[in-house]
């Protein structure tokens, strides 16, 4: 009976038999996530923008405090959505804006149409000249620039004017003479350095002929009030000084009619606000 027994516990303290293919549990585990996981990226990779973004949107108006707006929900674009073009906002509004936002005076908008017509006069008188592209007429709202160029005015190195020249700026002063304007008289010159009894530089110079263009427009009848002389000297070329056409450009005097509103001597403050619509307090202010 003994013996019986022994057996008897040792059967019950036996340890049951090891199973060796439970991995197949977790292999098989990893490979239903792997591909799962394949299965996603391929999804979100060949996304639909145009859905994308309609979806977002969407969402974003579902989740928002103003709640669901069913009317404003766009559908569903199929392929990539258009791009709406933006319109570039301009640097220079058109002058009708300008006047607008101004609110410019009777009195300014007037002497700007003066001018446009002192402007295609002077393009009529001037027309061999400009076409032999001796003289240059630019417009502005607020002044007129006769540009005219010094081989038709001087000869090289002087500032006495030459017998051409006279015709030239007689036709000028016929033109500018009834005009109550301010007009400023500008010399310029290349860079090639001057340096003679006469003239020490180059700014000697440009002021030196300036001065001479405004002592025949005094004879022409133009008040000398009106008239100021200014040399630039070679500092504000217009061509390039490297090559002879661009010295040929720069060597030039420049006529600027001025409008009464904005030259220095042209009005008193007064006069000014008037033009400009300007409180007469404010027109005193610095």
């Amino acid at each position: 009976m003994a013996r019986r027994r022994k057996r008897y516990v040792g059967a019950a303290n036996r340890s049951p038999a090891t199973n060796h293919e439970r991995w197949m549990v977790s292999y098989a585990d990893f490979i239903t996530l792997l591909f799962a996981f394949f299965v996603v990226m391929y999804a979100i990779s060949s996304v639909n923008e145009g859905k994308y973004k309609t979806l977002s949107e969407s969402l974003g108006e579902a989740f928002s405090n103003k709640g669901p707006q069913v009317n404003q929900i766009a559908p569903i674009q199929i392929g990539i959505s258009p791009t709406v073009v933006q319109p570039i906002p301009l640097e220079n509004p058109p002058t009708a804006e300008v006047e607008e936002r101004r609110e410019l005076s009777e009195e300014i908008l007037k002497e700007r149409k003066q001018l446009s017509q002192v402007s295609d006069q002077l393009e009529q008188v001037l027309a061999p000249f400009i076409n032999d592209k001796l003289v240059a007429v630019k417009k502005n709202d607020y002044w007129i620039e006769l540009e005219m160029n010094s081989e038709m005015l001087f000869l090289s190195g002087e500032a006495e004017l030459s017998k051409k020249a006279m015709p030239a700026l007689k036709k000028i002063a016929e033109v500018i003479n009834p005009l109550p304007n301010m007009i400023n008289i500008e010399g310029h010159t290349d860079n090639v350095p001057i340096d003679n009894a006469q003239f020490r530089s180059n700014w000697d110079l440009s002021s030196a002929r300036a001065t001479s263009v405004v002592h025949e427009f005094v004879k022409a009848g133009i008040s000398p009030p009106r008239l100021s002389a200014i040399g630039y000297g070679e500092f504000h070329p217009i061509g390039d000084n490297k090559i002879e056409a661009g010295r040929f450009k720069n060597r030039r005097v420049v006529l600027v009619l001025m409008s009464q509103a904005f030259a220095r001597y042209g009005a008193n403050d007064e006069e000014r606000a008037k033009l400009l619509n300007l409180a007469p307090t404010a027109a005193g202010q610095p």
